[in-house]
């Protein structure tokens, strides 16, 4: 099972293809998903620290540009669209603890 890890909080073992978003919530995680998993609202972003991921969907792309945002030069990628298939580091931008927002509606599998 491959692993994650979050500086400060720790490293938990997912599903392999568990989408990265669930896994962070399911572990504890505060991580935002205001549009319910749906490449919108870039509030489940995280900056990635260590592993790889597919190439970045055209759904991220979009979102990330509408936002005045590139997400490959700033190393950032949304949680909602990136499934867990091996070893990972990431650190999520945005969380309930430091926006002071609900979590949004939780992303389908």
């Amino acid at each position: 099972m491959p692993k994650v890890t979050v500086p400060g909080r720790g490293t938990f073992e997912v599903e392999r293809g568990k989408k990265l978003v669930l896994a962070l919530e399911d572990n504890g995680i505060d991580v935002l998903h205001r549009c319910g998993g749906k490449a919108r609202c870039t509030t489940c972003r995280v900056e990635i620290l260590a592993g790889e991921f597919c190439d970045v969907s055209n759904s991220e792309k979009e979102a990330f540009s509408n936002k005045g945002m590139e997400a490959i030069e700033d190393h950032l990628r949304l949680s909602c669209q990136i499934r867990v298939n091996e070893d990972v580091a990431v650190c999520p931008i945005m969380t309930v603890g430091n926006s002071g927002m609900d979590a949004g509606p939780r992303p389908a599998e």
